[in-house]
């Protein structure tokens, strides 16, 4: 890597009352930047601090600037926008993460590595650093999700001691404002094919009160890491739904059906026609969420979409729809003229109808959904 800026590592550390510790890291920081013989700066982001934070920072050394809006993104963004060096270097103001620990996360940058994450769990997490809550189930939880929907194997997805290079950051183009934010980079490295690298760090116990709200951050890292996996939110539940329903309604079409002793009728065929429209509803809201995705920047186009695009054009969709809906108007025609025969009598033709009203109902969908589809498309193309 290339070095020819006059700041060469600008390490941005957040803050939020953590006037016990940010001196400590800020002089940490420096010492090992002076060690290594690089140039640099500490950018700390007070955000919102209302005790001596600014002031402890700026007296050891560091470059202090505010954000006001709150958020552990927030502060992030705001600081890297800061910063003039080619290496980012980004870890908590709160002393659990060993600023004299950088040069294990800035070697791999200089092999050709794009992302560097310090590890906890493949260091040392020392004793008391981290509740057990959050180290055998929150923070492993929380990296299965990105390994299963990401494929990504790394075993500290959370972990807030990390560098990249300013190439790579304006690569990954983040936006998250809240404890989203480190998993929006890991996604948005895996989505621009950066190289990442993790490397074993220590974890000590944090000065000062923690910021953390574990149930509602957990939640929006994952709901967060949902959103950029329209397949998993979407696609593989809708087609479940879709399979599931459409698979009890022919079974119960022709009659009560006996599942695991007992006889299914008519209750199960609605419920079944239901699923199946839901099914076809979230397939379809699936394929506009991975289409707005490619055009606001955040998913990569793929095989599904291409596929989409180039063979599925607006006229067949309309025309499948339209095939639907006829079929299932013609079921009903065909109701109605036996009501009509038998002179308007009783009429036990329940499961036809609901097999009608549910091929009508998915024929619209995929009609008028087809004209939005098509409308978005126009768009990427």
């Amino acid at each position: 890597m290339s070095l020819n800026n006059k700041v060469e590592v600008s390490i941005v550390m957040p803050c939020l009352n953590e006037e016990e510790a940010v001196g400590i890291c800020v002089k940490k920081a420096k010492k090992a930047l002076e060690d290594l013989g690089l140039s640099g700066e500490i950018i700390v982001v007070d955000n919102g601090s209302t005790d001596n934070s600014a002031q402890v920072a700026q007296e050891a050394g560091a470059k202090v600037v505010f954000e006001p809006e709150r958020g552990y993104g927030s502060a992030y963004l705001r600081g890297f926008r800061e910063a003039q060096g080619q290496i980012l270097i980004m870890g908590d103001a709160d002393n659990s993460y060993d600023f004299l620990q950088i040069e294990k996360l800035i070697s791999p940058l200089k092999d050709g590595y794009d992302l560097v994450i310090g590890s906890r769990f493949k260091g040392r997490i020392r004793k008391g650093a981290m509740p057990f809550a959050n180290r055998y189930i929150g923070n492993p939880f929380l990296s299965l999700v990105l390994k299963i929907l990401f494929k990504v194997k790394i075993s500290d997805g959370q972990s807030g001691f990390r560098a990249f290079s300013r190439q790579a950051y304006q690569k990954m183009e983040l936006h998250s404002l809240g404890m989203e934010f480190a998993s929006e980079m890991v996604i948005a490295a895996i989505r621009e094919n950066l190289k990442i690298k993790e490397v074993p760090i220590d974890y000590s116990c944090r000065k000062g009160q923690s910021k953390l709200n574990p149930i509602q951050d957990a939640w929006r890292i994952i709901s967060f890491a949902l959103i950029y996996s329209p397949d998993w939110l979407y696609l593989i539940p809708g087609l479940l739904f879709f399979l599931g329903g459409a698979y009890f309604l022919i079974l119960i079409m022709q009659g009560k059906a006996i599942i695991l002793g007992h006889k299914w009728d008519i209750h199960i065929m609605a419920l079944a026609s239901m699923f199946s429209v839901v099914g076809v509803q979230i397939i379809l809201l699936g394929l506009f969420a991975k289409t707005f995705g490619v055009i606001v920047g955040f998913l990569k186009e793929d095989k599904l979409l291409e596929f989409l695009w180039q063979y599925f054009k607006l006229e067949k969709g309309i025309f499948i729809g339209t095939l639907l809906v006829i079929l299932g108007m013609l079921i009903n025609f065909l109701i109605l003229r036996q009501w009509v025969a038998q002179g308007f009598g009783p009429l036990e033709r329940i499961r036809e109808a609901i097999i009608a009203s549910t091929l009508i109902i998915i024929g619209i969908q995929i009609i008028f959904s087809s004209f939005f589809f098509h409308m978005l498309g126009m768009k990427t193309r």
